[in-house]
């Protein structure tokens, strides 16, 4: 860059120790500053022996040149920084998901104030979509991508429970006809999964009663716990229940569980910032 050799000239005051400097011949520094002083139209130094005085022209161009290197050279120095607790990771993922990982995340926040978390809950095509956007760093789907600007591979299982009121001890097929299915966004492909292991009546949900409805992870089993229904709901949704004691979860003979995908775009770099929060999430999983 020839302003850099120019401020690194006036600053050392010699060619030879110029060039040193910069890893150049002597001659290239020369070459350099008669560029500039082409490109600008007039002469920034005058050369008398192996020295020289800047005139006019050359000491405005330092004076303000010199500023515009060390802006570079933060800017540079800024650019090619990849700190592993600093910066936004945005992080998206089905709403059970989020109910175990989101508290342990803002853990890591808090000991790294620095590192800004941006989790945000979505049902596998909204993660699906937002990782080929680019608008997160980190989707976590409970099934694996069909899209090819999706880098995903199995981390974690995460049990389906079968959920009933607390009074409910032996949930038999009756007793589940009886009470009626809550559902959930997720709530048919679930029921599907679990019921169907579990019950040889079981064709599909529309057997059961409707008896509600929530789109909100954190108050499925607000029903449940008032007696309303039942519902199938992944482990952690059920851990996080504010009032475990009001609600019954029940092992069945045959255990279903999800595989729980991490994916990325894989066309794009993996800072460190976003690695630290991957390793972190694992450890939970």
């Amino acid at each position: 860059m020839w302003l850099r050799s120019f401020c690194t000239l006036v600053e050392v005051g010699h060619f030879t120790r110029t060039a040193e400097r910069l890893h150049m011949t002597q001659s290239g520094v020369s070459q350099q500053v008669r560029k500039l002083e082409e490109q600008l139209g007039r002469p920034l130094l005058v050369r008398h022996g192996k020295g020289f005085t800047l005139t006019d022209a050359g000491e405005r161009l330092y004076d303000e040149g010199h500023h515009i290197i060390r802006l570079l050279l933060d800017l540079e120095q800024q650019a090619g920084a990849d700190p592993a607790y600093e910066g936004l990771v945005r992080v998206m993922s089905p709403g059970s998901v989020g109910l175990k990982l989101y508290r342990h995340l803002l853990g890591l926040q808090r000991q790294h104030p620095g590192l800004k978390m941006d989790y945000r809950f979505a049902p596998n095509a909204e993660v699906e979509k937002a990782i080929v956007e680019h608008r997160v760093d980190i989707g976590f789907m409970t099934r694996p991508s069909t899209q090819v600007e999706v880098s995903c591979r199995p981390v974690a299982e995460e049990r389906l429970l079968l959920v009933t009121p607390v009074a409910v001890t032996d949930p038999s097929w009756e007793q589940l006809m009886r009470l009626g299915f809550i559902d959930h966004p997720d709530g048919v492909h679930h029921a599907g999964l679990l019921l169907g292991a579990n019950y040889p009546a079981f064709r599909h949900c529309h057997q059961f009663a409707k008896a509600g409805f929530s789109n909100q992870i954190g108050l499925i089993l607000e029903p449940v716990s008032m007696g309303l229904g039942f519902t199938v709901l992944p482990a952690h949704a059920v851990a996080a229940f504010h009032q475990p004691e009001l609600i019954a979860t029940h092992s069945l003979p045959h255990p279903v569980s999800e595989t729980l995908y991490l994916g990325v775009h894989p066309n794009r770099p993996t800072p460190n910032r976003v690695n630290t929060v991957i390793t972190e999430a694992l450890k939970w999983l």
